[in-house]
């Protein structure tokens, strides 16, 4: 009887403890945004995919989503988010040299015409007059992902920007929860 109430009373204190310890962490830290220094905020592009969310996913809520774009070169912007979210570096692929695990942040390349002509259905949806033959070249692109309260970011230059039917010779950065 007297071991049964000792061993109650050391579960009842290992549970108190992690009650304790769980209030310090119950709290989630802010959702939070990092932009690049003197980027510049493309609210037209970020409204757009939102609607864009919105049309894939008519039951959901749209993610927050901010689109940024700079002047600054695309590895440049990738090492500072890459460093921004404790990764160090950019892996130059997604298959970390042959390793079984994704690297958390890497470089992958792309086609803008195949990318933006699988868009298309959204685009009428969305009423834009975008005219997808002009997304042409290659592209090159940085994923960082996600953290708990930093959102996973995308970064590619060129880019193709839907709202003018124009290709952009400027990195863009992609944030999105």
């Amino acid at each position: 009887m007297k071991r049964s109430l000792i061993i109650a009373g050391v579960i009842l204190l290992s549970v108190a403890a992690g009650c304790s310890r769980e209030d310090e962490y119950n709290e989630p830290e802010a959702f939070s945004f990092v932009v690049y220094p003197g980027s510049r905020y493309l609210g037209r592009l970020s409204d757009v995919t939102k609607q864009a969310h919105k049309i894939l996913k008519p039951n959901d809520e749209p993610p927050p989503v901010a689109i940024y774009d700079t002047d600054a070169p695309l590895e440049e912007v990738a090492s500072f988010y890459a460093k921004a979210y404790g990764f160090g570096t950019v892996a130059p692929d997604a298959t970390n040299n042959l390793s079984a695990a994704k690297p958390a942040a890497y470089f992958r390349t792309g086609d803008l015409s195949v990318d933006n002509m699988s868009a298309v259905d959204v685009l009428a949806k969305l009423n834009l007059k975008t005219d997808v033959s002009k997304a042409t070249g290659i592209y090159r692109a940085a994923e960082i992902v996600a953290k708990p309260n930093r959102p996973r970011v995308t970064i590619q230059r060129p880019y193709f920007d839907v709202t003018t039917s124009q290709t952009v010779d400027r990195t863009l950065i992609l944030m999105s929860r």
